[in-house]
């Protein structure tokens, strides 16, 4: 995970057509997102940003994936929040 100004990039690693829909903390600042969809035209990346949206309380429209578009390994771009405040958020999740 890096701070920017305004946003705050975070590192994940995408399981497609899993059998449920989960987002595991592998490690800090790094996530790994399981979705049930395949990866075709942009659907899995869809479901993994509606995923993180829900699960980390944080607006679908605020991130973007920035690198990773067609790779399982992603860097997702989150605005409009703090490093620590992910933290919390990433927190919550491993609990």
């Amino acid at each position: 995970m890096t701070a920017g100004t305004d946003r705050v990039t975070l590192e994940i690693r995408v399981t497609p057509r899993s059998n449920r829909n989960v987002v595991e903390v592998a490690s800090p600042g790094h996530l790994r997102v399981r979705v049930t969809v395949a990866p075709e035209a942009g659907k899995a990346n869809a479901a993994v940003l509606k995923l993180l949206a829900k699960k980390l309380g944080i607006p679908k429209s605020r991130m973007t994936i920035i690198r990773g578009l067609t790779n399982r390994d992603k860097v997702i771009s989150i605005g409009g929040i703090t490093s620590s405040e992910l933290e919390v958020s990433l927190r919550k999740l491993s609990d």
